[in-house]
């Protein structure tokens, strides 16, 4: 298995040559604009995919699939669905298919637990979007885990760290866990992913993993940069287990 980080939750994944790309966000820097409830003025995305346009669409051209977490716009943004081929698979889960579907792609694998697709084998998981009423708002959020022989990787997607990422890791046993680091708040209410506390948490609690963090830099509601994050792994001894990957850093996912 193979890892690319483009820009904050849009990964591409590389299993054994099917190549997945995860959550895409495509558009160029400030094209979604200021987001709700935030007390800054910021345009998001706040930096540039680390790749030119033409780059873009040649990798496009030769991805598998897309795997989409959920539909919030540093996930799925106007221009994924736009560069996108429309008869490009889409996993998903099965709440979120049918908007896949309104917008035109032709081949949604719409997952409700379990799949095999293509000898991999995919998995939906549980997340958990904030706490009280902003995580209501936020609405239901997924992550995947990917299998095939004996390499798996966990993508948890937008989620805090709570008892069922805990039951995911437990279940599933996976070498890789992707998390969503940066400690995204609002001017209300509590973080929506996971602080630095809780990636030490993700550590501690799967110390045969190998953690690697995104979602960093690129969304204005991010209260904690890779420096920051970096400092608190290094403190508590993780450094060699847990890794903050940088846009455009490619890494090879080894089974161990």
């Amino acid at each position: 298995m193979k890892l690319q980080l483009w820009r904050n939750a849009t990964l591409l994944l590389n299993i054994d040559g099917t190549s997945i790309l995860v959550d895409p966000m495509l558009g160029e820097k400030g094209s979604l604009g200021k987001f709700p409830m935030t007390d800054n003025e910021l345009l998001n995305p706040l930096v540039d995919l680390p790749f030119s346009r033409e780059e873009l669409i040649e990798k496009l051209d030769k991805i598998d699939a897309v795997a989409i977490t959920h539909l919030h716009p540093d996930h799925w943004d106007v221009q994924a669905v736009q560069l996108i081929d429309k008869a490009t698979p889409i996993l998903c889960p099965e709440s979120i298919s049918d908007q896949i579907i309104q917008q035109g792609f032709k081949n949604v694998i719409s997952i409700k637990d379990q799949i095999l697709w293509k000898d991999i084998d995919i998995s939906i998981t549980k997340g958990q979007h904030g706490t009280g009423e902003i995580g209501e708002k936020m609405g239901a959020v997924n992550g995947f885990v990917f299998k095939k022989d004996n390499q798996s990787v966990y993508i948890v997607g937008d989620s805090i760290w709570y008892n069922d990422i805990a039951e995911e890791i437990n279940k599933h046993e996976p070498q890789h866990i992707i998390v969503a680091g940066g400690a995204a708040t609002f001017s209300v209410g509590d973080p929506i992913i996971m602080t630095s506390e809780d990636i030490l948490k993700v550590c501690e609690h799967a110390p045969k993993a190998m953690i690697w963090v995104t979602h960093l830099e690129t969304v204005s509601h991010c209260k904690e940069n890779r420096a920051f994050i970096e400092t608190k792994i290094k403190e508590k001894g993780y450094e060699s287990q847990c890794f903050v990957l940088k846009d455009g850093e490619e890494t090879e996912l080894y089974s161990h």
